[in-house]
């Protein structure tokens, strides 16, 4: 049985790592110092694989415009943004070896495997130091069955801030919502939020003066659920300094919240609290995990019966479950691109200084070796990545390359990302980003 005390340690250390690590000062709601452009980058995780042919469209093998061609029918959603669309095929992550899901490997580029804790930080995480500075530097959301969201709200699989230092998502929006706009709210949810701040607060007190009495090896453990606990009261208090401003943005709490009939009414809400923390610049690194890096999710909402595993047995091309699964997903992709174009920004709008990338978390299909791993980018990062084509490549590149190029368009200059001389020798033929994506 969970006793309270054993919660609450949870609770802190777990805040403390969903966050990315400590949450300084600096890390506050302003705009770009100079003339940097704002930009933004969300990263979209689908389980159980990406089999191009769900992407690709027919009869195209060779690098080439998009224009004339249609997509295929999981993605047709995206038909009218073809000319925002990069289709990339050939990439590798055969380094990582994937089988049910590569875990943190996928947006870190190492080996990954179940339960096995991150070998250095992922790609989300180094590009939320990277871009402008925001209140929360990086968000991760995760979509699964609503009796997994319920059970775990949190989990950490996909995203981490270094070595042994995972990023929990968020997978209950009730715990989101108060998270980010319980200061501004009304009710029972102001209710809580003022009645869980006040019981932080005592504890981060408490506890930082009840650690001082620890020997020297404990006190060093300690500090880290105390500075959990910081950490979460120092984000509530930024955030309500903010109130007026987050105001605009929050979204309205339904009954999908409290009572929703289906796991995909939290999968839309979920949905709904990451864009809405991109439009109001609580974030700029959005990682969405749809089926929260492991091998179960469900989509009864969609008509789906067959949930978890089972789901990762089936072919997708031509399957009419995955061509739900990935034309919800293609909804998703366009409601986030339809919101970020409705707010100005500069001389254009939020989604001309985004890039959005959709991929998933195990090459393209459940049990593979990663020898291809598709993937999909919408927008061009203030006109930093091509647009409108798709393109071939050899399969001599690994996933690294691609978030070397983020790296790059970013603003930060680097050859390679999480791989060192010896590893690149034998998974990578080449150096620097992909020349093939960048303009």
């Amino acid at each position: 049985m969970l006793n309270r005390r054993r919660l609450l340690q949870g609770i802190a250390a777990g805040t403390s790592a969903a966050f990315g690590g400590a949450l300084s000062p600096e890390r506050i709601l302003a705009a770009p110092k100079g003339s940097t452009t704002p930009k933004r980058i969300v990263f979209f995780m689908q389980n159980q694989g990406f089999d191009p042919k769900t992407c690709i469209p027919e009869g195209m093998k060779n690098s080439g415009s998009l224009a004339n061609v249609k997509l295929p029918e999981p993605i047709n959603a995206l038909e009218p943004y073809k000319e925002r669309l990069h289709i990339i095929n050939g990439l590798h992550g055969i380094h990582t070896s994937p089988s049910h899901s590569a875990f943190f490997g996928a947006l870190g580029g190492y080996r990954g495997s179940d339960g096995v804790p991150p070998s250095a930080s992922t790609i989300d995480y180094e590009l939320s130091k990277v871009l402008p500075e925001t209140l929360l530097p990086h968000l991760c959301i995760g979509m699964d069955s609503i009796e997994n969201m319920k059970t775990k709200p949190t989990i950490a699989t996909l995203s981490a801030s270094g070595a042994g230092q995972p990023i929990f998502m968020h997978s209950n929006p009730n715990h989101l919502y108060q998270m980010l706009y319980g200061g501004i709210s009304s009710g029972d949810i102001r209710l809580q939020h003022e009645a869980r701040s006040s019981v932080f607060n005592q504890i981060e007190q408490l506890a930082a003066t009840k650690g001082r009495l620890l020997p020297d090896g404990d006190q060093q453990r300690y500090g880290q659920y105390v500075q959990g606990f910081k950490d979460v009261n120092g984000l509530r208090d930024r955030l309500d300094t903010a109130s007026d401003h987050l105001r605009k943005f929050a979204p309205a709490v339904d009954d999908r919240y409290a009572n929703p009939e289906f796991e995909t009414d939290w999968h839309d809400v979920l949905l709904d609290l990451g864009i809405s923390s991109l439009t109001s610049g609580i974030t700029n690194t959005l990682t969405i995990g749809s089926g929260r890096g492991e091998i179960f999710g469900a989509w009864k909402g969609l008509g789906v019966e067959q949930q978890g595993h089972n789901l990762g047995h089936m072919n997708q091309d031509g399957n009419p479950i995955w061509i739900k699964i990935r034309q919800y997903n293609s909804r998703m992709l366009v409601r986030i691109m339809e919101k970020l174009e409705s707010v100005p920004e500069g001389n254009g709008t939020m989604m001309d200084n985004t890039l959005i990338v959709y991929t998933s978390n195990n090459a393209d299909k459940q049990h593979t070796n990663g020898a291809n791993w598709p993937v999909m980018l919408l927008g061009n990062l203030d006109g930093a990545f091509k647009t409108g084509c798709f393109t071939q490549l050899n399969g001599k590149r690994p996933i690294n390359a691609l978030y070397t190029s983020l790296l790059r368009a970013a603003g930060h200059d680097c050859d390679r990302f999480n791989m060192d001389d010896k590893m690149a020798k034998k998974f990578d033929d080449s150096t620097g980003p992909l020349k093939e994506v960048l303009v």
